[in-house]
């Protein structure tokens, strides 16, 4: 493609005057402002379509996600709440040969965690042999001790896992963190590929790219095979916390694709330790449970007892071997980012393998040696709260003002355990439309792995982008966007 080409009418390419920033890899442009070779039939026919044409498109879109609801709830803005989901219609590539080794590392990371999970709440082998330490996964937050001895059917605790990913400036990607409790997203990744497949229907036609749309089927197959032994014919159900959740708007549209009901708390009651769902033709009982509330919530029974987003008597039920939570109760162990560089050694513990993925370099603050290290300088680091997601109890230090680097490290200094740090990673680019021309902005991708009897990984995944010109936080809680991720075939 030439660089400098022209749309009909002598109109300006799409990517005319594309500049990729230096020393950071860019996922459709080489530094010297080449194309990736396994993009440039599609990055050629989007060129094509010139500025003009490009933007009204973009338009479209945005006037279509409006009309749809397509929303998310920004709880750090003062007004209001709830706002339309940004969506970036200049798509992520990935060629299918480079797509091959993820798939395999996240099947691998994913089977390596449920491992973990069955371990610690059984009879805690890898905590006995010194590779994980014992008091960093007791002292989790995510830990929960009531689960100790609770075997979920199939064996399986994490049904559904979204692995953040990033690609440093070699162009590897990199494990950033585990979400294996109540992983968002996915409804954005189809949404967003159904407003594409409208807005740019030739481009798409002739790019061969792998299909995501079967996501809710695998889902409610993997929910169905780990049903409560015995149940032929299990009823489904999703629980949301209700319209007030930041992710209310994917609930729904889970529910509605696979086919199933849509409950909130209160449609759900446990009599001799079973759960029932309240319809119009009377009680009728569940066997599984697609849970979107936290487990703190989940049974006023057995953890906050002010909770009003519980179902009293379910973990009983759930103890009895009734109902199949998905994901399983406890799984946030795991999401605690000091067990998170322990994850290669997982792998090589429970399955004698090498890790596929690689990971970032991480300070554990609960260390002495490691924690005087971040003291010492905090603003070299990227430092994390253990138990925060969605871009919350963060700090970018290399960007951080001085109180603020100041304020983490009297925060780090209290409380030790609760914070671990990583050098700042050149977070790849995408050439994204942003007040009406293209820039580079920073990305990372979020792949979902569902696991029935069997793993499966969705193509590609949610690629959340930084809005805001120079950002490392793409998190969509903190006013990021999404783009739609294209896994090219062969």
């Amino acid at each position: 493609m030439q660089r400098n080409g022209h749309a009909s009418f002598g109109e300006p390419g799409l990517f005319t005057g594309y500049r990729p920033l230096p020393g950071v890899h860019d996922e459709l442009f080489a530094a010297d402002g080449s194309v990736h070779p396994e993009v440039a039939a599609v990055i050629a026919m989007l060129d094509r379509l010139g500025v003009r044409e490009f933007s009204e498109r973009q338009r479209l879109a945005d006037g279509a996600f409006l009309t749809s609801g397509v929303t998310f709830s920004v709880y750090s803005q003062k007004k209001g709440v709830e706002r339309i989901f940004p969506f970036d219609l200049v798509p992520r590539i990935i060629g299918g040969a480079e797509w091959e080794p993820i798939e395999r590392g996240l099947v691998q990371r994913v089977a390596a965690l449920n491992m973990f999970l069955a371990d610690v709440y059984g009879e805690q082998r890898i905590l006995a042999e010194g590779v994980v330490p014992r008091e960093m996964v007791l002292g989790a937050s995510g830990y929960v001790p009531e689960m100790r001895g609770v075997k979920p059917p199939g064996g399986v605790y994490i049904h559904v896992c979204g692995v953040d990913l990033i690609r440093d400036p070699k162009g590897r990607f990199l494990v950033l963190e585990d979400n294996a409790r109540c992983p968002s997203g996915v409804s954005y990744v189809l949404e967003n590929r159904s407003m594409l497949k409208r807005c740019l229907p030739r481009v798409f036609g002739k790019a061969r790219v792998r299909g995501v749309d079967n996501y809710p089927t695998q889902l409610l197959s993997a929910l169905d095979e780990l049903a409560p032994a015995g149940v032929d014919e299990p009823r489904v159900v999703v629980l949301s916390p209700g319209p007030y959740n930041s992710a209310y708007f994917e609930h729904g549209f889970l529910a509605r694709r696979m086919g199933v009901d849509l409950v909130q708390p209160g449609d759900l009651f446990v009599h001799d330790d079973r759960v029932y769902v309240k319809t119009t033709e009377g009680p009728r009982q569940v066997h599984v449970i697609y849970r979107r509330v936290d487990d703190v919530f989940i049974d006023p029974k057995v953890f906050r007892p002010d909770s009003m987003l519980g179902v009293p008597g379910l973990v009983g039920a759930y103890r009895a071997g009734n109902v199949t939570l998905a994901n399983a109760l406890g799984n946030g162990v795991c999401d605690d980012k000091a067990i998170y560089p322990y994850v290669p050694d997982m792998i090589r513990f429970y399955l004698s393998e090498e890790p596929i993925l690689e990971q970032i370099e991480t300070l554990i603050c609960a260390r002495p040696d490691e924690c005087a290290r971040v003291i010492e300088d905090p603003g070299r680091y990227v430092i994390k709260a253990v138990d925060a997601s969605g871009g919350y109890g963060m700090l970018v230090g290399p960007s951080a003002s001085k109180a603020e680097v100041d304020e983490f490290r009297k925060r780090v200094s209290a409380n030790p355990r609760g914070y671990i740090a990583q050098p700042r990673i050149e977070l790849s680019t995408c050439p994204t439309w942003v007040e009406g021309r293209l820039g580079p902005r920073r990305v990372d991708l979020r792949p979902y792995v569902v696991t029935g009897k069997s793993s499966w990984v969705l193509p590609g995944g949610l690629t959340r982008v930084a809005l805001v010109e120079g950002s490392y936080v793409v998190n969509s809680s903190q006013g990021g966007g999404s783009k739609d991720t294209w896994v090219l075939e062969g």
